[in-house]
């Protein structure tokens, strides 16, 4: 099942909502391409695409709290640390397994649910706290 942007997961920030945004696009890609049953290496290419995003994603994201001083900074960027171990254990299983329904749920779980979690809860507090410093 795919997963929709929709305007209440903008933290009103253009770089960070378009990076969303593509991560949306991307991991809709990903689980399409195992809905489908396609094979280990399409899947594989959005993984690995996804691995590298996440780091420039999260990068753009931290940077965007040292500019403007965050006070949540530290836990901030501890999530990330955290969901980039998490995506590259499962990053590794799906290596091992392949596209299997056990890994679909699990990216579901691990990245679908995270994210728009993160978005709404996390990331909305920082656009919320950036807007009283422009």
């Amino acid at each position: 099942m795919p997963i929709q942007w929709t305007d209440d997961l903008s933290i009103g920030d253009k770089e960070i909502d378009n990076q969303h945004k593509e991560l949306f696009n991307r991991i809709n890609q990903l689980l399409d391409a195992c809905n489908k049953g396609m094979g280990k290496e399409v899947a594989n290419k959005t993984l690995i695409f996804l691995e590298d995003y996440i780091i420039i994603h999260f990068t753009a994201e931290e940077n965007l709290q040292k500019r403007y001083n965050y006070p949540d900074y530290e836990a901030h960027k501890s999530l990330h640390s955290k969901f980039i171990r998490e995506f590259s254990d499962l990053k590794k299983r799906f290596e091992a397994e392949g596209p299997t329904l056990p890994i679909v749920l699990q990216i579901n779980r691990i990245v679908v649910d995270w994210l728009i979690n993160h978005i709404k809860k996390v990331d909305k507090a920082l656009g919320e706290f950036v807007k009283t410093k422009i």
